[in-house]
């Protein structure tokens, strides 16, 4: 069983949640230690053990520790299972944080799964859902996975209750080269809001777009929508922006928060655009964290960021005790730096 301390480097969920994936993906026993030992509240969070149980169900693992704020986990997987599974985090927990534990096992799979998870889609210090569907999914088809996510409703802290559906269909990975985006070819993005003033989708839209390259702006495809109370659980709200090229999709989000001003949500995407764009990144530095784990299992590729969070740095490390890969960073002239993996 491989031994791995969850306090090491940035010691967060993300660490559990990729340590599980991992594990479900090659089949290798884990035992977690000091689970997020050094956050307010250590140990499991809702939505960690969803995640946790989620996993041990499609592979049909044995588990000990899957109780909220455990900080140890133990996990031996069997095979990854397609077929149809639902899942409730129980609470607003991220949607999207679950979903970056499953996708890389069911990606890894040679079979098919749809899988329904229920939360929070749009909550605070998580990708937004409509980040996760345009960007990362961009992303993963370029290297071969089949993938897509609907969002059935949208779910918002604290009262939860989103639902998104994804399907996987059984493929294989392949190396991912993003160097470079490429020729810019359109913005696009959606500002929401469910149960909150209507300008406030407004306020943020406009933000994003006066933060854009004159470049952008003709190209600039916003849409404002107001989520009606049927397709939505509670009040809330989020901007996600991306920009498509020809060789990548680059893109931000935010979500509404009390004390939040909708117009700083806005400045904050079109400025995370903006310095993409502009600085010529094959990836923003959100994908940068969670596509590592799949150029990982691919084998190979490369891409350009514009910094290496210390979630990713604490993925490299991760990853490496899984599988036989080398990662490599370099910083370029230009600012940019490079990340590349192989294998030994």
């Amino acid at each position: 069983m491989l031994e791995i301390d969850g306090a090491h480097g940035e010691g967060g969920g993300q660490l559990l949640r990729t340590a599980l994936a991992l594990s479900a993906a090659t089949g290798r026993a884990v035992h977690v230690h000091d689970i997020r030992a050094r956050r307010d509240k250590p140990g499991l969070a809702p939505q960690h053990l969803a995640a946790a149980h989620a996993l041990a169900t499609m592979c049909g693992a044995s588990a000990e520790g899957l109780a909220l704020r455990s900080r140890a986990v133990a996990f031996s997987p069997g095979p990854m299972r397609g077929g149809r599974y639902r899942f409730d985090v129980g609470t607003a927990g991220s949607v999207t944080l679950v979903l970056q534990a499953l996708l890389p096992a069911m990606i890894a799979a040679a079979t098919g799964f749809e899988v329904s998870v229920t939360g929070g889609t749009d909550v605070r210090a998580a990708p937004p859902a409509d980040y996760m569907r345009e960007v990362m999914l961009a992303h993963l088809a370029a290297m071969g996975a089949k993938v897509e996510a609907t969002i059935v409703r949208r779910g918002y802290y604290p009262a939860g209750g989103g639902e998104v559906l994804v399907r996987v269909h059984s493929g294989r990975l392949r190396p991912l080269h993003a160097d470079a985006p490429g020729e810019l070819r359109k913005v696009a993005g959606l500002a929401h809001v469910s149960r909150l003033r209507p300008d406030i989708a407004t306020r943020m839209r406009d933000s994003a777009l006066s933060r854009l390259p004159a470049n952008a702006t003709s190209a600039f495809a916003i849409e404002e929508q107001v989520v009606s109370d049927e397709q939505a659980a509670g009040a809330g709200g989020a901007i996600a922006a991306w920009a498509v090229c020809a060789l990548s999709v680059l893109g931000a989000g935010r979500v509404a928060e009390r004390g939040k001003r909708a117009e700083d949500l806005g400045a904050a995407v079109g400025d995370e655009l903006r310095a993409d764009l502009e600085g010529g990144a094959g990836v923003d530095v959100h994908a940068a964290d969670q596509l590592l784990v799949y150029l990982a299992l691919a084998g190979g590729g490369a891409f350009t960021t514009r910094g290496l969070s210390s979630h990713a740095q604490t993925a490299i490390w991760l990853i490496e005790q899984f599988l036989p890969v080398r990662f490599t960073s370099s910083t370029r002239p230009n600012g940019l730096v490079r990340v590349s993996v192989e294998r030994k």
